[in-house]
Parts: C-alpha cells; sequence; structure tokens
C-alpha cells in the first residue's frame, strides 16, 4: 500500500470517529436537556399559571397562558385579609436571625467538640449525634409545652431562640467534620504565639470555615424559608404569618380557592430562596465537597 492510500485510509479513519464522537456528544446533549426539562415543568407550569385565570389552571396542560394577565399579583399582593408583604417580611425576620442563631451557636459547639478537652466530650457528642436520629415530630409536644409556658406562643420566639442554642444537630455535625480537616498544627503555633482559645477560634480558625458557614447559612435559610409546620403551631394571628401560612390562606375548604393569586405569590416566594442561593452558590460546593467526603 503506498503512503498516500495510508494516509487517506487514516483521515476516513478519523472522520469516521469524529462522526460518532459529534452523534455520542449530540445524544447525550437532546437527553440532558429532556431531562432537564421534566425536571423542570413544574416549575415553568406555576410560572405560566400565575398569569392564567382560575378557570383555565387545571383545564389546560400547556404552562402558556391564555388569555395572558397580570390581575392574579395584584390580588395576591394584596393577600386574604393581610398584605402579603407582611408575610414576606416575616419570613424574612425569621429566616434571617435563624441564620445568625445557627451560625454562631453550631460554629461555637463544632469548636469545642473539634479542638477543645473537657469532661463528657465523647458522651455529648454521642448525644448530639442521637439527635440526628431522633424524628422531629416526636418533640413537638414537649415543646410546645415549654414554649406555652413561657408564654412564647404567637409570637417568633419560638422559631427563633432554639437556633441560638445549637440545637440543628446536622449543622454542629457538618462544622465539627470541616474543622477536623484543618490542621491543628495552626492552633498550636497560634498558642505559642500567646493567642488564647477565643483569640484562635475569631483569626484563625472562623476564617478558614467560609465554606461551612455558607453550606449552614444557605441551607438554614432555604428550610426555615420553606418551613409550615412550626410556624403552623406556633404562630395564631395572621398579621405574625410565614409565606407558607400566608400561601395556605388562599386555599378554601369549601372549594372557593384563589389559585391564580396562590401561584402568583408562590413564584414571588421563591426569588429570595434564588438570590441567597446565587450569593453562597460558590461556597455551597465548596463546603459540601470539602466536609461531605471525609469519613
Amino acid at each position: 500500500m503506498t503512503t498516500e492510500a495510508k494516509f487517506d485510509q487514516r483521515t476516513a479513519a478519523m472522520t469516521v470517529g469524529t462522526k460518532q464522537s459529534i452523534a455520542r456528544s449530540s445524544f447525550k446533549h437532546t437527553l440532558l436537556i429532556a431531562f432537564g426539562l421534566v425536571m423542570l415543568y413544574p416549575l415553568i407550569w406555576m410560572l405560566g399559571a400565575s398569569f392564567k385565570d382560575s378557570e383555565h389552571i387545571f383545564s389546560e396542560v400547556s404552562p402558556i397562558p391564555n388569555p395572558f394577565i397580570l390581575d392574579n399579583y395584584v390580588r395576591g399582593w394584596d393577600g386574604a385579609g393581610v398584605g402579603f408583604g407582611t408575610f414576606m417580611i416575616n419570613s424574612t425576620i425569621v429566616a434571617l436571625l435563624s441564620v445568625i442563631g445557627n451560625l454562631v451557636a453550631c460554629t461555637l459547639a463544632a469548636y469545642a467538640f473539634a479542638r477543645m478537652q473537657f469532661r463528657g466530650k465523647t458522651f455529648f457528642f454521642a448525644c448530639m449525634m442521637a439527635m440526628l436520629m431522633l424524628p422531629h415530630h416526636v418533640l413537638l409536644i414537649p415543646q410546645y409545652i415549654l414554649f406555652a409556658n413561657l408564654g412564647w406562643v404567637n409570637t417568633f420566639l419560638p422559631l427563633v431562640i432554639p437556633k441560638f442554642l445549637a440545637v440543628d444537630a446536622f449543622f454542629v455535625f457538618l462544622m465539627v467534620q470541616f474543622l477536623r480537616g484543618i490542621p491543628v498544627e495552626l492552633d498550636q503555633a497560634a498558642k505559642i504565639d500567646g493567642a488564647g482559645p477565643w483569640k484562635t477560634f475569631f483569626y484563625v480558625i472562623l476564617p478558614l470555615l467560609k465554606p461551612a458557614l455558607a453550606t449552614s447559612a444557605i441551607f438554614t435559610f432555604i428550610w426555615t424559608w420553606n418551613d409550615f409546620l412550626s410556624p403552623m403551631i406556633y404562630l395564631q394571628d395572621p398579621r405574625n404569618y410565614t409565606v407558607p401560612l400566608g400561601l395556605n390562606a388562599f386555599l378554601d375548604a369549601s372549594g372557593d380557592s384563589a389559585w391564580g393569586a396562590m401561584f402568583a405569590m408562590a413564584v414571588i416566594s421563591l426569588g429570595p430562596l434564588f438570590g441567597f442561593f446565587l450569593v453562597g452558590q460558590k461556597y455551597l460546593v465548596q463546603g459540601i465537597a470539602t466536609t461531605g467526603l471525609k469519613g
């Protein structure tokens, strides 16, 4: 076989390989796009339903509104007795205070478990791990009796104060895992320089905890913002309602529900969640990668 024939044969083989690679890539991307559309369809449908009148919301599968109306947003923002802006403010207050409480309390608790030596440390850490396996619903009745005796029912205190006491064992465990990845030699070096435990924590450990702090902040904000059960138990005055209770107020057991207004406000209520997630997503991925992969 001549040199030119070998060159042509090699070129033909490369062309076939390139075509097969393009075909595989096209199939993979088509499959991913189709899967993505299936995953996003509920969100797209909800967005479309917010611009439909109530008669067409459940009678049409297509998310495209016909006719297109904006009245749902106006009626929804006026709320069901109380303006929806009040619910947004209430949820923002509860969620931000919960984030602050979890970051402060869980970080200090994790620092103690990961870096300090004290009597009963193993026992208390085992108790904390046991809390992870305890169903939240088991604690509802004793917690309600406690908060009722304190006179905290119908206030934000039952939703916020426990966060400042490091009751979310998941975040304590997450930060302990992250702290175990930080070399102990940093603490020893700070101690040689004359720094005590508090200075070591604030000037050495805390700056390195950014990914774990961001992960805890994002999950706390999302879980608190979407929480329906706890606000339903402790909040009785509609003026204290959070967003999930405000959305539920649009539903009527008799069947005369304002579905359009509810979907419109559901779309608006997603705004803070997306904003909070977008701000901290870089640290969220880093935090999960550096804590979740450790044994």
